[in-house]
């Protein structure tokens, strides 16, 4: 109940700063000063009305009866999220989230809200993922919460949730080496989430313009275009910061410290600190967590904004140009001194104040058609300044591709065409950017050659060769000559006969293969 009034006391002051109504006797008439969000300023208004069931309406009647359907829909664990949620990005709400009009701490019930609550678990069942330590899937997590949700919002209500300790995945690095996960279970990301979903009304806005990892309604391609525009402008020479093991490195009292300064409510904190000190199961021992934040749960990805945002207040103060997505921070500048020196003096300030680390191996000075940045290069032709695919991004594509195409992986051309799809979706909707007609024409053929060896070994033994071969029109004299041959697959895949008889069109019309080259705008 408490957080349902929090909500609804949110809602009539957002209407009352906005001038909706003042009180349940007063209405807007012609010409009431209203405030221009955009603007800043009190413009005139005409009084409008709109035509009802039962006759002509004030837009102020429609909007009343819009919102009281609002507070009156049905927020239950059966159903989804009904309404407008809670998602005003302005700092009035902000605050009236935070505090009550009796200066009471309210937060924690604003991240219990039911529809705080319901938004949440949709996005943790759309994300699926797997298990935590007590192997509940996002598929149980509802029938959980009908059985236990009172008890749960009780604890978090009285600051005496405990979370459960996350269990470590190790993915390998494409540079080699692991990158340590740390996969909370499906209610601790329910409650991260929820979290993650308010504290972000406090931080979002004053967030630097020019991050943009792990943020709405911004993108990895926007951050490239942003480098482009520098490059374009003269800042040629980029200086990749390389933060050493970020997300395992961060200090836990520095962080708790910038919570503090917007978070009074000590609720919150407490549950912030726990996730942190929740502790990783290795195997069967538990290991606490004295630093770092756990890559794999919700409220991580916002965690790691809030500490880098002081590294970009800071470099926005110095006047400089830079991008920043996630942990991954790129500065441009003018010249090989300048870069040296912006090297050397952010260095400092993130082992000295941030208490991070640097990887001075990886961070370097370069060019920013050398340099590779989220996949990509930007690259200098005949007075252009154009958005490229970086050369190790390209080499990996072609060895996921090699692994897939296997000749001794024994799938079907079918099967693995799905697959072939999959890779080549997720990497062209990327990549687009950078993905040129010519280097699309390319990688579709060479892909296309590597399916053709495929289809080659799998045809086995002489005889089946030289049948399908003849099958596919081909002279019964140079299919005997081709399929009788010793030479190897890959060598035979351009061979002038085996392309006549399986050519580059008939991968895209019989088998579904996708081409590259229909993403390239």
């Amino acid at each position: 109940m408490r957080g349902r009034r929090a909500i609804r006391q949110a809602h009539r002051e957002a209407e009352v700063s906005r001038g909706h109504s003042k009180s349940k006797g007063t209405s807007r008439g012609a010409g009431t000063p209203r405030l221009n969000e955009e603007t800043g300023r009190l413009t005139a208004t005409k009084a409008q009305t709109v035509g009802g069931p039962n006759g002509p309406q004030s837009a102020k009647d429609v909007r009343r009866k819009g919102h009281m359907n609002t507070m009156q829909m049905q927020m239950d664990f059966d159903g989804k999220a009904q309404g407008r949620a809670v998602r005003v990005h302005d700092g009035f709400i902000a605050t009236r989230l935070a505090k009550s009009p009796t200066g009471e701490d309210r937060l924690m019930e604003t991240i219990c809200g039911r529809q705080n609550m319901l938004e949440a678990l949709q996005r943790v069942e759309s994300n699926q993922g797997a298990p935590g330590v007590d192997g509940m899937n996002t598929a149980q997590l509802r029938g959980y919460l009908r059985r236990h949700w009172e008890k749960i919002k009780s604890t978090l209500l009285d600051g005496t949730y405990k979370p459960l300790p996350v269990r470590r995945k190790e993915i390998p690095k494409d540079s080699g080496g692991v990158r340590l996960l740390g996969i909370p279970t499906v209610l601790d990301r329910l409650i991260q989430q929820a979290a993650a979903q308010v504290l972000a009304l406090l931080w979002e806005p004053t967030f630097s313009d020019f991050s943009y990892g792990f943020r709405p309604r911004r993108s990895a391609h926007m951050a490239i275009e942003q480098a482009r525009t520098y490059v374009e402008a003269g800042y040629t020479y980029v200086v990749d910061i390389d933060l050493s093991k970020f997300f395992d490195r961060v200090n836990h009292d520095r962080l708790m410290a910038r919570l503090a300064a917007r978070i009074q409510d000590k609720r919150v904190l407490k549950l912030i600190r726990a996730f942190l000190n929740s502790g990783t199961l290795v195997g069967e021992v538990i290991e606490q967590a004295k630093e770092g934040t756990p890559q794999g749960g919700p409220l991580s990805p916002l965690l790691a904004n809030i500490v880098l945002d002081e590294l970009d207040q800071e470099l926005t103060r110095r006047g400089l140009r830079f991008v920043r997505y996630a942990d991954d921070v790129a500065i441009y500048v003018r010249t090989p001194k300048a870069a040296e020196r912006v090297k050397r003096s952010v260095s400092r300030l993130i082992t000295g104040r941030l208490k991070l680390v640097v990887n001075e191996e990886k961070s370097e000075v370069s060019r920013p058609w050398h340099s590779k940045y989220l996949g990509f290069r930007i690259t200098r032709f005949m007075g252009k300044t154009r958005t490229g695919i970086h050369a190790k991004s390209l080499r990996r594509l072609r060895e996921r591709v090699r692994s897939l195409t296997a000749r001794s992986r024994g799938r079907s051309l079918t099967a693995l065409s799905g697959e072939i799809n999959r890779l080549l979706r997720g990497w062209a909707g990327y990549f687009r950017p950078g993905l040129s007609a010519t280097l699309a024409g390319e990688l579709d053929h060479w892909i296309r050659r590597r399916l053709r060896a495929y289809v080659w070994s799998q045809w086995k033994l002489p005889r089946t060769r030289v049948q399908n071969l003849m099958a596919r029109g081909t002279a019964r004299h140079w299919a005997v000559m081709v399929g009788n041959t010793r030479k190897g697959a890959w060598r035979l895949s351009k061979n002038g006969t085996v392309c006549a008889a399986l050519p580059d069109d008939w991968f895209t019309r019989s088998a579904g293969v996708l081409l590259l080259s229909s993403f390239c705008t």
